[in-house]
């Protein structure tokens, strides 16, 4: 009887993690589906501006990072930005840095977030009254900026009659560690094809940077969520009950480049803050509001990923365990294997992505990154497993602390160089 029970709640997980794969190779790959699906990835040519932009930079213990990331903004060629940075009243160190960016730059200013606790949208928040521009734009204080993008996202927002763009976000330090690879790619795929997927569909967890919002919407909704860990996610979710339009675009010359976290308890902990947000946002039941019962089902189904990647790292040395001890008939343990197929066909997609990945940015990936995509496929879900499975935890003990992901400017120069710190 026991293990009928077994079994019968083995298949029904080895069914849900089917449809996970499935779903998540379907995602990975929409930009590359259709002659339409591939147009929708780049920006538009660039005309004359007509905008005028306000940059948030939070920086929080980024002193080594903050100057390059400003002067980078400065140098756009677009004629009318502002940056805000924003500092925490308890942050000497880069608060120092801002202000002397502000006393030598007319077009940076200065915010002191005194809030309590310290996080990220607490501080965006606190930057969103000084806004003077028509758009509100966010970066992160290690963020390497292309020189024109402002131009671009200024066309999009016009062409597209979009009420928010998405831009392209893309970790570049491939080699630093063993896991930067797949988060390099990791990143790749969402960006490039799957936010896109979920622009198209009415629903969509906005990234948290190189993101642009007007900003009498951005006030008009209150802006971001201070008690949600996933804030990027939290917001797009409710400019999607508003019924804004988002654009998406992904051009390789304009992706704002960050680097990978640079140990793997940062990956940890960054992975966690982002689940545990997005637990936040399921519970919160905003997306409830959404107008269709096929958007309603597809934020659920999103938003309680972290649930799924639990179970998944739960049910893999249980599965290891059950085939020991239980006595399974044949067409039990074959029906196991049901998840392997998406799964297999994934990886292949992943050795694909690498070679567009590659060809996109101008890289030449040797042998030794494909054999360690390939050897770091089950590692790293079960890192990100242990990731999931820390955030329902947190979840569960109400700990809503926002931990820090450090910053070493790794992205910063060749991607082949291995970073130290990062091992």
């Amino acid at each position: 009887m026991i293990s009928a029970v077994l079994m019968a709640g083995y298949l029904v997980a080895t069914l849900v993690l089917f449809g996970v794969a499935v779903s998540t190779l379907a995602w990975m790959v929409d930009s590359w589906r259709t002659p339409r699906a591939r147009g929708q990835m780049p920006f538009p040519v660039a005309d004359a501006p007509q905008l005028t932009f306000s940059l948030l930079v939070p920086a929080r213990h980024e002193e080594a990072v903050l100057p390059q990331t400003v002067h980078r903004l400065l140098q756009q060629d677009h004629p009318w930005l502002e940056v805000l940075v924003i500092v925490g009243h308890d942050d000497p160190g880069t608060a120092e840095v801002a202000h002397r960016l502000a006393a030598e730059h007319p077009r940076v200013r200065v915010v002191v977030d005194d809030s309590e606790p310290k996080n990220k949208p607490r501080a965006l928040n606190r930057a969103l009254p000084e806004c003077t521009g028509q758009i509100v734009g966010v970066f992160d204080a290690e963020d390497e900026v292309a020189t024109d993008l402002l131009r671009h996202v200024d066309t999009c927002f016009r062409t597209t009659r979009a009420h928010v763009v998405q831009g392209g976000v893309q970790l570049m330090n491939y080699r630093s560690s063993w896991w930067a690879l797949r988060n390099t790619l990791e990143y790749f795929f969402w960006f490039a094809s799957r936010l896109h997927f979920h622009a198209r569909n009415g629903f969509i967890p906005l990234g948290g940077n190189t993101v642009f919002v007007r900003t009498d919407l951005l006030k008009m909704v209150g802006g971001w969520d201070v008690a949600c860990l996933a804030e990027d996610c939290e917001l797009g979710i409710r400019l999607s009950v508003a019924g804004a339009k988002v654009a998406v675009a992904y051009s390789p010359q304009l992706a704002t480049r960050e680097e990978t976290p640079p140990t793997l308890g940062g990956l940890v902990r960054q992975r966690s803050r982002w689940n545990q947000g997005y637990l936040q946002v399921l519970r919160k039941g905003e997306w409830r509001r959404l107008p269709t019962l096929g958007r309603r089902m597809m934020a659920r189904y999103l938003l309680a990923m972290p649930f799924v990647q639990a179970l998944a790292g739960v049910l893999l040395p249980l599965s290891l365990v059950t085939m020991i001890v239980v006595k399974a008939p044949v067409l039990f343990v074959l029906a196991t294997f049901v998840p392997l197929v998406p799964t297999v066909a994934t990886l292949v997609m992943e050795v694909v992505g690498l070679a567009e990945f590659d060809r996109m940015f101008g890289l030449d990936a040797r042998l030794r990154d494909y054999a360690k995509l390939v050897v770091g496929a089950v590692p790293y879900q079960l890192v990100l497993s242990a990731a999931a499975v820390r955030a329902v935890w947190r979840e569960l003990r109400g700990e809503g602390g926002w931990e820090k992901t450090m910053h070493v400017g790794a992205h910063r120069g060749d991607v082949g160089v291995s970073v130290g710190s990062a091992r």
